[in-house]
């Protein structure tokens, strides 16, 4: 009969209690056997809940004490050299993830169109692979001991190759033939232990593909089959599109489709599916928090029930539940109304329980479920809570996107006004939260403090961080953000339409975990959200200040956003939000603004085929929010790393006097193509993996920025960091930025570089 499945749990606990295992770890206040014990806690827990929910396949090894890709690089014997000094197993896979103070950590990128941040698998030619960590092959006993029967979940060969980094060139799917001996002792091994299916994740399925690509699909399952567990593949996040042929024709024993992205892909599915492939259903959202539509989902189920019978069908989320909190029944903050609205990860597989009992007894056997989802659907419709008129007017308006001056001559004014240096020194924003910035937060919350009490604090930690600034010798400063608790929530909770939770976290990278905001209404500003701290920072100082924005595309990728409207729409009411902010801080003296879009390459489609309609409305919404300020207002953004060679022409049109990105961690490959494109203006490529607890010296800075300054005019170049430094401890914060400021003392004495206009 038809079966309720699960793709994959958050890992990190309701209440983050691996974020705090694994901190608690690297500071070495516990040792590996309390990690350890934690994750076992968790594993259970999480199994428990899935059975309990009534989800009949379970999913296992999709548990990671940092991240499903690392734990796959492992296994399949792939560590990098650098990391072979480091002899413990655990320690050792940490070192990819963070580096060590001899061995610069492992790059990381996002996930397909998501804010979770991978270990990017470093491979070169002639790289030999064995079957290195039996994770997979321990969680599902571990599981069986509990009584629970899991279908293990690994990451693909084409997948896993498809996303790693290849040395000078290489291609990493040519090693292909050498890794598939290594799968396939993985999966035997797991057939032999009894595993009955096993879930390979291959979502590179829904892009556009090579024909390397494609015939590595049919060669690596072609070899794998025959010694695996029954095999479904899973696809997420689009639709098969021309590459559904292939996946039909895979040898394998089920696939997985995502009818919440793309529910018009059911029927060709339907079409092409094999006679005896079992086909997995995702109808129920895995990356976002409303409320299914039960009835349009059960809709759905039903006519693949017609199509292919019971016996063949299985009903699960769209992908892993990863990307969404754990339990909406720890929000004890939010109105009863909104909190109608929503489905966190628990309240997604009663969702699909629900829709498995509904097609196999007849809806009555989930009567209760569907009412309630046709009620909430209904009160969200016709709450007077999401529209607003006054938006909706000022939306409608049109606004010149273009700035009033090309860049070159804005530029002769930015010099004039500002007097920087060659080789300008800056930060990209943030300076360490740390305990006592954390604390005072939470005493204003419990109301043990005042409004006036935190900011006296505020003032004097603002005051602390430009003291630093000032003695370390930065050209440009910044006020530090101690006001802010994260880059999106924190102006979230100033602009209407958001609302927030108390425990709706989920996993960025590693123990870093975020809170997005949820967006459920129409967007607007009732007042200015930064301007206070950046004019008292201006005031305490004769150096340049820097004024902090979270740019519109960020904030709508970073938040659950409402899906009544186009994602376009939204944006555009958030830019106009920003745009008057931005405006009030050119009014308050401060004469450079950074609006950080770190996740505009994040937010690209899938196929290539939509990028230029996403492009146009994104790039415009950072227009829109810039292009009121004069000549002599510099604008800067920043963006984590990112595939810049896909975006270049649109990073041009954005037009921001100065662009700060990430690529210590490539060792400056990203700004190949920047070079190649010979981007016009200023740009900042970090120096420093902030990521990473370990000090980088001068020597070593110093090698990335002469690489920098040879893939780009010296006169362009800013020196920063490769992020904001919120993480990070004053210790190292102090040593790195010191470093930092004499790289670029010693780059102005090196280079001959034209004195900027005085």
């Amino acid at each position: 009969m038809t079966r309720s499945a699960n793709l994959g749990f958050p890992r990190i606990g309701a209440h983050r209690e691996l974020k705090k295992a694994l901190e608690s770890y690297w500071k070495g206040e516990t040792d590996a056997a309390v990690l350890l014990e934690t994750g076992r806690e968790l594993r259970a827990r999480h199994w428990r809940q899935q059975r309990e929910a009534g989800i009949e396949i379970v999913p296992s090894n999709d548990f990671s004490f940092y991240d499903h890709m690392l734990d796959m690089t492992v296994a399949l014997g792939a560590v990098p050299e650098r990391f072979a000094r480091t002899a413990d197993p655990l320690e050792r896979y940490f070192a990819c993830a963070r580096g060590t103070s001899e061995a610069p950590a492992m790059e990381m990128t996002k996930w397909f169109d998501t804010n979770y941040h991978y270990i990017v698998p470093e491979l070169h030619e002639g790289q030999r692979f064995a079957l290195s960590a039996s994770k997979a092959l321990d969680e599902f006993r571990e599981a069986r001991e509990l009584g629970i029967e899991t279908r293990p979940v690994i990451v693909g060969p084409v997948t896993w190759l498809s996303l790693a980094k290849g040395e000078a060139g290489f291609d990493p799917l040519t090693l292909l033939d050498a890794v598939l001996p290594a799968y396939a002792d993985l999966l035997s091994a797991l057939k032999a232990e009894g595993a009955e299916w096993v879930q390979v994740d291959e979502p590179v399925l829904v892009l556009d593909l090579s024909e390397a690509q494609k015939a590595a699909f049919a060669r690596a399952y072609a070899a794998l089959a025959p010694v695996a567990p029954n095999i479904l593949v899973a696809t997420y996040f689009g639709a098969l599109l021309d590459n559904l042929e292939l996946a039909a024709s895979l040898p394998v024993a089920g696939l997985h489709i995502d009818l919440v992205r793309a529910p018009e892909q059911l029927v060709p599915v339907l079409d092409a599916l094999g006679p005896q492939m079992v086909l997995s259903v995702g109808v129920v959202d895995g990356r976002n928090i409303w409320r299914t539509d039960l009835d349009a989902a059960f809709a759905l189920v039903g006519k693949a029930w017609d199509r292919i019978g019971p016996g063949r069908l299985e009903i699960a989320p769209s992908s892993s539940l990863l990307h969404t909190p754990v339990d909406l029944d720890e929000e004890t903050g939010l109105d009863a109304e909104l909190k109608s609205w929503l489905a966190f990860s628990r309240q997604k597989l009663d969702e699909v329980a629900a829709l498995a009992s509904a097609i196999k007894r007849g809806r009555g056997a989930a009567k209760a479920a569907f009412e309630a989802s046709a009620a909430a659907l209904a009160a969200h419709k016709a709450s007077p809570r999401i529209h607003r008129r006054e938006v909706e007017a000022r939306t409608a308006e049109p606004v010149e996107l273009a700035r009033s001056s090309p860049f070159p001559e804005r530029r002769k004014v930015q010099r004039a006004r500002l007097r920087l240096p060659a080789f300008p020194t800056t930060t990209i924003g943030s300076f360490p939260q740390t305990r006592a910035v954390r604390e005072k937060r939470a005493a204003l919350r419990k109301g043990i403090i005042d409004t006036a009490a935190y900011e006296r604090f505020l003032e004097e930690e603002t005051a602390a961080a430009v003291r630093l600034q000032e003695r370390l010798g930065l050209d440009v400063l910044v006020h530090g953000e101690f006001e802010r608790n994260d880059m999106v929530e924190y102006f979230g909770e100033q602009l209407d339409g958001f609302a927030f939770t108390r425990n709706g976290w989920v996993q960025s990278y590693g123990s870093r975990c975020v809170k997005p905001p949820i967006i459920y209404g129409d967007v607007s500003r009732p007042a200015p959200m930064t301007v206070r701290w950046s004019a008292y920072a201006a005031s305490l100082t004769d150096r340049p200040m820097k004024g902090m924005l979270t740019g519109p595309v960020t904030i709508l990728q970073w938040s659950f956003v409402r899906v009544d409207q186009p994602r376009s729409e939204t944006c555009r009411q958030i830019a106009l939000a920003i745009r008057d902010e931005v405006l009030d801080l050119e009014a308050a003296g401060i004469g450079i603004v950074q609006i950080d879009e770190p996740a505009l390459r994040e937010g690209l489609p899938l196929r290539r085929g939509d990028w230029e309609a996403y492009l146009s409305w994104a790039v415009d919404c950072f227009r829109l929010t810039a292009s009121g300020v004069a000549d002599g207002t510099q604008i800067h953004t920043h963006m984590c790393y990112a595939q810049f060679e896909d975006i270049m022409q649109a990073i041009v049109r954005m037009d921001a006097d100065v662009i700060s990105i990430e690529t210590s961690r490539s060792h400056m490959h990203l700004l190949e193509a920047f070079r190649d494109f010979r981007y016009p203006n200023e740009i900042g490529p970090g120096i420093w993996d902030i990521h990473s607890p370990r000090v980088p010296g001068r020597i070593e800075m110093e090698a990335l920025l002469r690489k920098a300054a040879a893939a780009i005019p010296p006169d362009q170049l800013w020196v920063n960091p490769d992020c904001g430094l919120k993480t990070r401890g004053w210790p190292e914060v102090e040593a790195c930025l010191a470093n930092l400021v004499e790289t670029a003392r010693r780059m102005r004495e090196m280079v001959e570089t034209p004195v900027p206009a005085q």
